[in-house]
């Protein structure tokens, strides 16, 4: 077998232990950033009005806002299969030390972990976009660019929390996990402009991977992508690839002591 067929087999397992309760962990995924969009961007948007694009143009704050919601869902479907469901299975169910014990190794343990975290994300995804393009926020051709875009921002935050779970020790790590995420999703270019925070705090902001990828999604779904969107695809592969060697390494580390 080669790496993509034993990668294939890690997320194939997954599928097959989710497949009874599937429907319903695509709506709970969905939920959140659907009532987002509509309390934050529909309702607090008709008292905030237009906003401002870093190139001039204006849109409504429901199109500014939706998004990010999507960028922001891709982020926390990610971690939160990648870090909770994956350092579970590593460190209490030792799932992966059963796993092991086949010709499977464990970057590609991490490889079909970030596929099958990517294949649920994806449809939460799409589901999104359908409702963006039904409001019309986007059109479906952005839409259709929009896909592939929040699931390169699945797979970066999927490599940043598998590494994450190979460096924490316990459960209770898990809420220094929460409040950076919660940190992002607040202080992201999410609800304001980046342009809005005083010059310092705005550098912090634009370096972080939630920005770059909302960002992305935002240049993608408003129909103004340019240079600095090549430059948020970049940043989001090298995250990527960081992740996945990192992970692969502590795994290795880890599991094949």
């Amino acid at each position: 077998m080669s790496v993509v067929q034993r990668s294939a087999a890690v997320a194939g397992r997954n599928v097959a232990a989710l497949r009874s309760v599937y429907l319903l962990v695509v709506l709970g995924g969905l939920l959140e950033p659907v009532l987002y969009l509509f309390s934050i961007g529909v309702g607090v948007g008709a008292l905030v009005g237009d906003v401002p694009l870093p190139g001039g143009r204006v849109v409504g704050y429901a199109e500014f806002v939706a998004p990010a919601m999507l960028a922001a869902s891709a982020m926390s479907g990610a971690l939160s299969e990648t870090t909770f469901n994956f350092f579970g299975k590593m460190k209490f169910w030792r799932l992966y030390e059963g796993i092991l014990a086949t010709p499977v190794r464990p970057i590609e343990i991490a490889l079909g972990e970030l596929s099958w975290a990517m294949l649920r994300g994806a449809v939460y995804s799409a589901a999104f976009l359908v409702i963006m393009v039904a409001m019309d926020l986007t059109t479906a051709a952005r839409a259709l660019l929009a896909l592939p875009a929040s699931v390169l921002v699945g797979f970066a935050f999927g490599a940043l929390g598998m590494t994450i779970s190979t460096l924490i020790r316990s459960w209770q790590d898990f809420d220094l996990i929460v409040a950076g995420q919660f940190a992002l999703f607040l202080f992201s270019g999410t609800f304001v402009p980046a342009t809005a925070y005083p010059h310092v705090l705005r550098w912090l902001v634009e370096v972080t991977p939630l920005y770059r990828a909302v960002d992305l999604i935002r240049g993608v779904t408003l129909g103004e992508p340019g240079l600095i969107q090549v430059l948020d695809v970049v940043y989001l592969l090298a995250l990527t690839a960081a992740g996945l060697f990192v992970a692969g390494r502590r795994m290795e580390r880890l599991l094949c002591k």
